[in-house]
């Protein structure tokens, strides 16, 4: 497999090249599907769970334990206040999760490679401490 963008041989697993620092991901396919799915049922499974909490709970109080009205509306009020504020938070989580404007992207250099960068891997480089040595050299001055 060679990127797209250098040619540069790459190999698998891999995100992005390890050359030039290109994407390797599919363009279209920016979020797992299986995220989305786990938030949709969660979404939906809570919906279902608060609404059977708050009738099955109002059911029983009204008819066993015998509260009045008030309390029972309550009740049902306070599960209700939960459950769409979690239903509201977890839409939320979904949509900052499907929004790809907010997706990092990589960055490009604003200026070119210089000789050192594009040269091909087997290129010997220059070394480092050999212009450091030379800096470093004793310079011999004449006396007037």
């Amino acid at each position: 497999m060679y990127c797209t963008n250098c040619a540069a041989p790459l190999s698998n697993g891999l995100s992005y090249c390890n050359r030039c620092g290109a994407s390797l991901k599919e363009k279209g396919r920016s979020t797992s599907t299986t995220a989305i799915t786990a938030f949709l049922t969660a979404i939906t499974a809570l919906g279902v769970i608060g609404m059977g909490i708050m009738l099955g709970g109002s059911l029983v109080l009204r008819k066993e334990a015998g509260l009045a009205q008030e309390l029972v509306a309550f009740f049902m009020l306070l599960v209700f206040t939960i459950t769409a504020i979690t239903e509201i938070s977890l839409v939320r989580q979904l949509s900052r999760l499907l929004d790809t404007s907010r997706v990092p992207r990589p960055l490009t250099s604003a200026t070119p490679a210089s000789h050192e960068l594009r040269a091909a891997p087997g290129e010997p480089i220059g070394s480092v401490t050999e212009n450091t040595t030379r800096t470093l050299e004793y310079a011999h001055r004449e006396r007037n």
